[in-house]
């Protein structure tokens, strides 16, 4: 099976992500509550060293090791690696992508990747490597954005140039495929977070990093005169602007 993201510049994404690092933790509210919510299901596991596949800042890698384990802090972005190790988050640190990861089979006994494979060419491919490197017994444990999140964002583009100016994520029914040969269980969500204005909304898309997209960067995206009229097509709910995201959890058990 293929990836939709089969041309993705990786180069441009790590230096989309590694901008935004110090800026991150403070924009990233949904990345939070995601992954508080994917470390639940998998806090009790008694397996003690943990790969944070795709660590960001590495706030998630602190949160592992507050809970006692062992933390190898990944990424693709030299920024946000170098930011995580001053930080001082995890006990290794390994510049790296997800889909080649450079460390031995059977190595860890937790694999926690979140909102991160979305950026990535190939989920199969990204699967079957934290499957290699996940000891027996062990978990790999994802989150990731499927197709619609981001929709008001899409549909206020396609008014103002025809343009969706947004990624394609994969459907479900692909990211369900990706898992069929693993033992595993996916929980889809929605979520839904509402801004008082476009300008608000774009920058938590920058903050965040999230405004690289994979067909190439839009070098007028955040002009005065494109934000008006993409806030005048947008979708207003009781003053506020929703952005959506289609979440799906999933947890692959290394038998």
């Amino acid at each position: 099976m293929t990836s939709v993201f089969e041309g993705v510049n990786k180069q441009a994404v790590a230096a989309a992500f590694s901008r935004a690092a110090k800026s991150y933790d403070v924009a990233a509210v949904l990345q939070r509550e995601v992954g508080e919510r994917l470390i639940a299901m998998a806090a009790h596991h008694p397996g003690q060293s943990v790969l944070d596949a795709g660590c960001g800042t590495g706030y998630f890698s602190r949160r592992w090791r507050n809970l006692g384990k062992q933390v190898t802090a990944l990424d693709l972005a030299p920024g946000m690696l170098a930011f995580a190790r001053q930080q001082q988050v995890a006990d290794h640190y390994l510049l790296g992508d997800i889909e080649n990861v450079p460390l031995p089979d059977a190595s860890v006994d937790i694999c926690f990747s979140s909102l991160v494979v979305q950026w990535c060419s190939s989920l199969p491919q990204v699967l079957a490597e934290l499957y290699r490197v996940t000891r027996p017994g062990g978990v790999i444990l994802f989150a990731t954005l499927a197709q619609g999140t981001l929709h008001e964002l899409a549909a206020a583009w396609q008014q103002v140039d025809g343009e969706r100016h947004v990624n394609d994520f994969l459907p479900v029914a692909q990211i369900s495929a990706a898992c069929q040969h693993y033992r595993h269980e996916l929980q889809p969500a929605w979520q839904t977070l509402h801004y008082p204005d476009v300008m608000t909304l774009m920058r938590s898309l920058k903050g965040i990093g999230a405004t690289h997209l994979h067909q190439g960067r839009d070098s007028g995206l955040l002009s005065r005169q494109r934000l008006a009229a993409l806030q005048a097509a947008y979708s207003c709910q009781q003053g506020q602007y929703p952005l959506s995201y289609h979440l799906v959890y999933g947890v692959i058990y290394r038998d």
